[in-house]
């Protein structure tokens, strides 16, 4: 088949990650449009809204050389940044919990800038706005994702992935994420990874974890990308389960209980919906 990446299946972490959870939530959340609008819909909520604001900041220092990385107060920074999360933009229904979250992320700031570890180290820097590869030309699949960081290790010429945790919570040792930013930093830059690490912003804790083998991570991923097109093909996104948590905000927004809040620089219709318990589960965002 003729490459043609407009009528190609794109999967990422993200995407995988929600059908694998439920495919109904990736149905609503990568397909579905709304039919009065034409536009995809999002529910924004207080801790995705610290991730984005977190993650832009820190993503930022990456292109600026080593030695004026930190000229400018990252919390400085993330001032500016948070206008764009502030109130119902970011899911914050009230003044008090909206100055809990952007204390929160300040103070990770002030830690990094406290503590810059790596970030005073070289970097490499992907030259594409959304890095993409083709998975399998064949099944006219990509593969696409940001990585947070990479950092450059001379000594061996090679790259170091790490990837900053804004939320409580670790990682799933079962999680495909590492695969997924293997496969794409070994498909969209030259130099070998030998290391990938987890950073947890509010601990300042930085783990590294073992590198997956590269085929085994890329046949794994292709096989849930198949699964995905299938879907896709078949037009079936069952949610495994009744009371599902994954895509119940977004069935929430579609029966009409969700209040629209505007639109993203995607196009995306944002809502919010009132507070829920399982809010600190959603505890950071992937770039």
């Amino acid at each position: 088949m003729a490459q043609d990446k407009y009528t190609a299946v794109w999967v990422s972490h993200t995407s995988i990650s929600d059908f694998l959870k439920c495919p109904r939530a990736y149905y609503l959340k990568h397909v579905y449009k709304d039919p009065k609008t034409n536009h995809k819909i999002k529910v924004v909520s207080p801790p995705l809204a610290l991730g984005q604001a977190v993650h832009e900041v820190v993503e930022s220092l990456s292109v600026l050389p080593t030695d004026s990385r930190f000229s400018e107060s990252l919390v400085v920074k993330f001032g500016e940044v948070w206008k764009k999360v502030s109130g119902k933009s970011g899911g914050f229904i009230d003044a008090d919990t909206e100055q809990k979250y952007k204390e929160r992320g300040m103070e990770m700031l002030r830690n990094l800038m406290d503590n810059p570890g790596i970030l005073l180290n070289k970097a490499v820097k992907i030259q594409k706005d959304l890095p993409w590869f083709w998975l399998s030309e064949e099944d006219n699949i990509i593969l696409c994702g940001k990585v947070d960081w990479l950092e450059y290790l001379p000594e061996t010429d090679s790259v170091h992935i790490i990837d900053f945790k804004t939320g409580k919570t670790e990682e799933d040792s079962d999680s495909l994420q590492l695969p997924i930013y293997l496969t794409l930093v070994h498909n969209c830059q030259q130099r070998k990874v030998d290391k990938a690490s987890y950073w947890y912003l509010q601990t300042n804790e930085m783990v590294e974890k073992e590198l997956p083998n590269l085929e085994e991570a890329q046949e794994k991923i292709l096989k849930i990308a198949r699964q995905i097109k299938l879907a896709r093909q078949l037009n079936r996104f069952k949610c495994p389960k009744e009371g599902c948590f994954v895509c119940n905000p977004m069935e929430r927004v579609i029966a009409g209980e969700g209040e629209f809040v505007g639109n993203d620089e995607y196009n995306y219709d944002i809502y919010i919906l009132e507070k829920e318990d399982k809010e600190e589960e959603q505890n950071s965002v992937i770039l």
